[in-house]
């Protein structure tokens, strides 16, 4: 019960700084390409890299703080529904050039901000 309760205030944070994080990041801009989400998602993957690196390298992570920051934090504040729903919105608005560089700069981008993550997490 207490793993529950630790994932869902992680997720519940996580999801309000996405929120907020996202909605500021897209009033910077008119453009169709979703900046917010996009952004969100990097971070998230830098951030679950780093942690998980600094759990699994240096001990720093009690259990249930890992729970929170990963399966909590990082999986309420990074948001694969929205980035697909965004990419179709995007597909669906006529940009599908835009769409494919959405997809593909977020797959590479963010596995690529995982191991840069996991790589500071151990450098640490």
């Amino acid at each position: 019960m207490q793993s529950l309760l630790v994932v869902f205030l992680g997720g519940g944070l996580g999801s309000v700084v996405r929120f907020a994080l996202g909605k500021w990041v897209n009033s910077l801009h008119s453009q169709p390409f979703p900046f917010g989400t996009f952004t969100v998602n990097i971070l998230a993957c830098l951030a679950l890299g780093l942690i998980v690196g600094l759990a699994d390298h240096r001990q720093l992570f009690s259990p249930n703080a890992r729970l929170f920051w990963t399966v909590g934090f990082c999986g309420g504040f990074s948001t694969f529904s929205t980035f697909s729903h965004e990419t179709l919105t995007v597909l669906q608005g006529g940009f599908s050039l835009i769409a494919i560089i959405y997809v593909v700069l977020s797959l590479l981008i963010c596995v690529s901000a995982i191991y840069a993550g996991l790589w500071a997490g151990e450098q640490i």
